[in-house]
């Protein structure tokens, strides 16, 4: 089972360094596009076209290539109000209807977006100046959202595991874990 697990850890860092590594190149080109924007609009009266409708499209492909990345590290920005009188022994719980209830959110989610992309090319939505079809970015988020709707599942998959006592740990909140991921040294 180990093997498994192992191969299932590479799998999660090569599609996490992936969608990170995308995300980041689609930001990098989006502080390029703004500085390129900015120093031709104020030192040669001379602004480059199009450029909102870029930053707008560039900055959606970001968060939503982030999305899955977020939901597998559970890296949510979260309230820890009741984390101290909350029961140690019962953190797993927690986390599984979390993450469970995050999944079925983001699987409605999923469906309907994807029902906008289709909308989207049904009726040849593009953007207004440049005129690039927006139902490739919307299918670009409903895939996104369908990957951390997966993944939220495995996660919550995991707390079950780990609260009926198949797994020692199922993620960085549970009572055991230090937040970093170990390997078994058996």
């Amino acid at each position: 089972m180990q093997t498994l697990a192992t191969r299932a850890a590479r799998l999660g860092l090569v599609m996490q360094r992936g969608l990170e590594g995308v995300a980041g190149a689609t930001l990098f080109a989006l502080m390029l596009l703004t500085t390129a924007d900015v120093t031709g609009r104020y030192f040669f009266n001379s602004p480059i076209l199009g450029t909102v409708e870029l930053t707008q499209l560039m900055l959606a492909a970001v968060v939503f290539l982030s999305l899955p990345v977020v939901c597998w590290r559970e890296a949510h920005i979260s309230v820890d109000l009741l984390d101290a009188v909350f029961p140690r022994g019962l953190i797993w719980f927690r986390q599984l209807v979390v993450n469970g209830v995050c999944a079925a959110a983001l699987w409605v989610m999923t469906g309907r977006v994807w029902a906008l992309g289709e909308r989207a090319f049904a009726w040849g939505d593009v953007t207004e100046f440049l005129r690039i079809p927006i139902g490739y970015l919307i299918y670009l988020m409903a895939l996104m959202l369908g990957a951390s709707t997966l993944l939220l599942a495995m996660r919550a998959l995991g707390y079950l595991l780990e609260g009926l006592r198949i797994i020692e740990r199922g993620g960085p909140l549970s009572p055991e874990g230090d937040g970093s991921d170990k390997e078994d040294s058996a």
